[in-house]
């Protein structure tokens, strides 16, 4: 098993990171700015995903539907600027990737211009010349399967996906075009856990669940839902800490010091 790298995590090293293999779990965390960004990158996360979620967790969206290729420049760009040692892996947002190769090329580009050392899509085989056209400019890709939230209304939800056997079987198939096709890692979400263990043992390249169970290669998970942000998280994510509630505290205490005459004192004056 390859040794924790010192230096910046690179797409190599993280295709390697196999837990059948004898590899440590990778962990990914979302980051949508530079402070963030610098938080969990001191925390000693291997990947940072500046992902599309941020149309619902920051910009007040209802799904990620809304984000555009500017949104998602902007946001990676915040990010790489912490010079963090992760990967900085950036979404491509939806329509970016689902019209023209050569579109699809332009759009990657202006992520890894923008700060991303890889780029991240949704869907199987039918992303496979978008994937291959990517490869080929030599853009690494991770790929997503599973509930894959861009296809919301087309999956009628967010729903659990890959419960038939018949959904099943397309979603490893899907897995293993992807790992074919030269992804150097696949997201799965929202799955069943024994189906989750299924894509892990059936491809050669990181599986990164999401809502898959605990037999995954590595997980993500969404910042706001991990710290507590948001008023309520999915199922699948654990809150490690209610920072809405000590946020707001000390928020409230400066209002109650403003208001009383104890903000700013004599040591926050200048004289």
């Amino acid at each position: 098993m390859p040794e924790a790298p010192r230096a910046a995590v690179t797409v190599p090293y993280v295709r390697t990171r196999k837990r059948r293999d004898g590899a440590t779990a990778l962990v990914m965390v979302t980051a949508y700015d530079t402070p963030t960004a610098r938080i969990v990158d001191a925390a000693g996360v291997d990947i940072i995903l500046v992902g599309d979620s941020v149309a619902d967790n920051v910009l007040g969206h209802d799904d990620t539907l809304q984000v555009t290729m500017a949104d998602m420049v902007h946001h990676t760009a915040a990010v790489a600027r912490a010079r963090p040692r992760a990967l900085v892996v950036g979404d491509l947002p939806w329509l970016s990737y689902h019209l023209d190769v050569s579109e699809t090329v332009r759009n990657g580009a202006a992520l890894v211009r923008a700060g991303a050392s890889a780029v991240k899509l949704e869907g199987g085989r039918a992303r496979l010349p978008m994937v291959e056209a990517l490869l080929g400019a030599e853009i690494p890709v991770m790929g997503h399967l599973g509930l894959t939230p861009q296809s919301v209304h087309a999956m009628g939800g967010y729903r659990v996906q890959g419960r038939a056997d018949a959904e099943a079987a397309s979603l490893l198939d899907d897995a293993s075009a992807l790992a074919g096709a030269g992804c150097f890692a696949i997201v799965v979400e929202g799955v069943p856990a024994s189906l989750g263990a299924a894509v892990a043992e059936r491809v050669d390249v990181p599986v990164i669940g999401i809502g898959a169970g605990p037999g995954c290669d590595g997980q993500v998970l969404v910042f706001h839902d991990l710290v507590g942000l948001n008023e309520r998280s999915p199922r699948f994510a654990r809150r490690y800490a209610e920072l809405a509630e000590v946020i707001g505290a000390a928020v409230g205490a400066y209002a109650e010091d403003v208001r009383s005459g104890r903000f700013p004192a004599e040591g926050e004056s200048y004289h």
